[in-house]
């Protein structure tokens, strides 16, 4: 009779080893497995940026840019340069303390 009861404590102990190696089996290909939030991840950014251009095929477009004349242009330029020469103003903090009385 005792050596039943140890064959049936043997059969519990090998189905919980198996069952606890199985549901670990799960849980680490359910960590691996993509979540739709990896799936879609850069999405929202390359869509801002399709819809920001207004042509994509202009690449292709080796012509002359026409509408523009050099003087403007030069003009533009020049100015867009200047911005960059100037030093930012330097910041001014204040400091309230408050009122000590009168």
């Amino acid at each position: 009779m005792d050596g039943d009861f140890l064959k049936t404590e043997d059969r519990m102990e090998k189905r919980f080893w198996l069952v606890t190696g199985l549901i670990a089996l799960w849980l680490v290909a359910a960590a691996c497995a993509p979540t739709r939030l990896e799936m879609d991840y850069g999405t929202s950014a390359k869509l801002s940026k399709f819809n920001q251009i207004l042509s994509p095929e202009a690449s292709k477009n080796l012509e002359p840019v026409t509408g523009f004349d050099g003087g403007a242009a030069k003009a533009t330029m020049d100015k867009y340069q200047k911005d960059f020469e100037k030093p930012p103003a330097p910041p001014s903090y204040t400091i309230s303390m408050g009122s000590m009385g009168k």
